[in-house]
């Protein structure tokens, strides 16, 4: 008898127990926030490079909810398929108008050039190129060698200063592991009026690149240097001679005093007359 009060007793806590539990559970679902419904973004599938043409495959749809998304995000694929990438893109990462070049600008090296600016290459060795330190994403200044002028001597002068680097011989973005890269022709990124200064420099003598760091940005405006300065113990230029006049003293010519001129009074009679002898 006890046996039985006491399992009905478990039997109906347990079926008030299971009750209350429903009953918190269905509050908890009323008080709780709304299930926000996701909305698709277009996300990188795999690793976009630096000047890549964006294809379908390189591209997929994501449902993120809406309150989380950046500004300008895309929503189908088919507005990004085609557009150049002017920097890279990781994998999973959203896709962003900041990181695209214009609509119908194309792709590769002219996607990256902004509109009023120049790209103009150069022909470099190991030694112009930093040991191959130069990659894109650097920034150098020009260095002109020559003899100005008819001059013999020859002086060096910073032609251009803190001048992106847009590509390395046919690679637009730098290597991964940081390694030199060595190619025969970098690109820079310059304004029309020094475009003009580059390829005048690259005719005129010896041009030499010198890296930046990227945080110093001040413009130096470095004096030209001649040979002459290398050296401590050479002479410096003279100076002109100074031309010393033989100041010739000529005593003016005096003119003789004109001779006296004697003359003499004759008297004869009432008559007088004035006589100049000859001596």
């Amino acid at each position: 008898m006890n046996r039985n009060r006491l399992f009905f007793i478990g039997l109906v806590a347990l079926m008030l127990g299971a009750l209350v539990s429903l009953l918190v559970y269905k509050n908890l679902q009323k008080s709780g926030p709304a299930v926000v419904a996701g909305e698709g973004v277009v996300v990188a599938a795999d690793d976009i490079q630096v000047g890549t043409k964006i294809a379908a495959s390189d591209l997929r749809l994501v449902q993120f909810p809406a309150a989380n998304l950046p500004k300008g995000y895309y929503s189908k694929i088919s507005q990004v398929v085609g557009r150049g990438a002017i920097l890279p893109i990781s994998a999973g990462e959203f896709v962003l108008p900041n990181k695209l070049a214009g609509e119908n600008s194309g792709y590769g090296l002219p996607s990256l050039i902004p509109p009023g600016m120049r790209a103009v290459s150069v022909r470099v060795n190991d030694i112009v190129a930093v040991a191959g330190f130069v990659i894109p994403g650097t920034h150098v200044d020009v260095l002109l060698t020559g003899n100005p002028g008819a001059s013999s001597e020859q002086q060096t002068t910073t032609v251009l200063e803190n001048v992106a680097v847009i590509a390395t011989g046919q690679k637009l973005e730098r290597n991964s592991a940081g390694e030199p890269q060595t190619t025969p022709v970098i690109t820079l990124l310059v304004s029309p009026d020094d475009g003009e200064k580059l390829t005048l420099a690259s005719s005129q003598g010896h041009i030499q690149l010198a890296l930046r760091n990227p945080l110093d940005t001040k413009q130096e405006n470095v004096a030209s240097v001649s040979a002459n300065a290398l050296y401590k113990n050479s002479p410096a230029a003279a100076a002109a001679p100074a031309v010393r006049t033989k100041s010739k003293h000529t005593s003016a010519v005096v003119a003789p005093p004109a001779p006296r001129v004697y003359s003499i009074e004759v008297i004869r009679g009432t008559e007088k007359k004035d006589v100049t002898p000859n001596f």
